[in-house]
């Protein structure tokens, strides 16, 4: 007990208190990450190649033309980039409205909201795909009122792991906080490289397969957001 008092302390003192949280989608807030590794595998498989979790790791936050460009390039598949986005988007107008929200995500957002810790969607997506995902939660989106789909704003020059969308993200809230106000969720290698070049601390909640060792520039990183503690940034304790 007394080693997990000390535990706690020493994070606290390593973590610096927020005003605002800027979230990941894809494998953060919904599992279409899982969906995402169907779709590649179903268009890989009939050129007899494997869609890696190692190939995965380094496509995860980039944008649709960035990792299709990855794909073809890391499978040698006979396609151009066009080619390989139209046929993962017929797959994905079927997978994309069955996602779910991930474990603990919808209690965190709500308690923030409820208490009105400003909150912003900051994703690779574009918004056509933004749509299919969100189909069935509308509602629970809507909580989220600053939104940046990094594959269609023209802002976002560049995908993560630059820091083009968090500081894009961060523009949106009317008072434009400084980016060591932020605090960001992610489950990727690429975005929290991006949360941090952005200047920002960066929650993250990586796929259970990663080795943890390659974690280090994470500022605190959970197995799931149920595990999330908000006081441990400045943030209102939740409620029960």
């Amino acid at each position: 007990m007394k080693q997990t008092v000390i535990f706690l302390i020493q994070i606290k003192m390593t973590l610096q208190p927020v005003t605002h949280v800027l979230f990941d989608m894809d494998g953060l807030i919904l599992n279409t990450e899982d969906l995402y590794t169907i779709g590649f595998q179903q268009v890989a498989s009939r050129y007899g190649k494997e869609f890696t979790f190692a190939l995965k790791c380094q496509i995860m936050g980039q944008q649709s033309r960035e990792f299709a460009a990855s794909i073809i390039q890391g499978l040698d598949l006979p396609m151009t980039v066009d080619e390989f986005l139209a046929e993962t988007r017929k797959i994905f107008n079927e997978l994309f409205p069955q996602c779910q929200l991930m474990p603990g995500v919808e209690k965190l957002i709500r308690h923030l909201h409820t208490h009105n810790v400003p909150i912003g969607l900051a994703t690779s997506s574009s918004k056509e795909t933004y749509d299919l995902k969100v189909s069935k939660h509308l509602d629970f989106f809507e909580l989220l009122p600053y939104k940046t789909w990094g594959s269609s704003d023209p802002d976002v020059n560049r995908g993560k792991p630059y820091p083009d969308i968090f500081l894009v993200a961060a523009a949106k809230f009317p008072d434009r906080p400084a980016p060591e106000k932020c605090l960001v969720f992610e489950d990727s290698l690429n975005g929290v490289r991006a949360a941090k070049a952005a200047g920002m601390q960066v929650v993250m909640v990586p796929d259970r397969r990663l080795d943890r060792n390659l974690t280090a520039d994470a500022t605190l990183v959970l197995d799931s957001i149920e595990q999330f503690k908000p006081e441990l940034f400045g943030l209102p304790l939740y409620d029960d």
